[in-house]
């Protein structure tokens, strides 16, 4: 994140986008921002793959306004501070996931290393969408694509 450019922490908007202040980790902030939402899924109750569904259409809809606003806001164009993407990422990586720590954990590994190197199509939504859309849909991606990789690892191992 650059130095000079700080979120506003009593903004709501920028508490958010900001993964309430996991983002202003000062090294890799994506991780620190996934790492709180492994915790978040962590102490969530077990939710229908209904429900979890629809909190991951509203989640992920929310984070487009978010985090093109947060943006706007500070005036650039994808600060590395935002994580609410790497929420709904993580979030959509777990959708349907087997439960259990090494999940859990697989899930992680397998977010960030997609996330970090963007393989396509990640890195073409990385590129060429922009705004709030495009800060959310690479992480979509790799979110859509890990867990694809879970559910493949979990259908081999069964």
């Amino acid at each position: 994140m650059n130095k000079n450019v700080k979120p506003v922490w009593s903004n709501p908007v920028h508490l958010l986008a900001f993964g309430f202040g996991s983002g202003a980790f000062p090294k890799a902030p994506g991780t620190a921002g996934t790492a709180l939402a492994m915790l978040i899924y962590l102490l969530l109750p077990p939710l229908s793959p209904i429900i979890y569904g629809l909190a991951l259409v509203i989640t992920f809809l929310l984070g487009i306004w978010l985090c093109g606003k947060a943006a706007s806001d500070l005036g650039l164009h994808d600060p590395g501070g935002i994580v609410w993407d790497e929420f709904v990422g993580y979030w959509i990586t777990m959708f349907m996931a087997p439960t259990g720590w090494q999940w859990v954990v697989l899930g992680f590994v397998l977010f960030r290393l997609l996330d970090i190197f963007k393989p396509w199509p990640i890195k073409w939504a990385d590129k060429e969408i922009k705004g709030g859309l495009g800060i959310m849909l690479d992480d979509v991606l790799a979110g859509i694509m890990a867990a694809l990789c879970i559910q493949a690892i979990a259908l081999l191992i069964a």
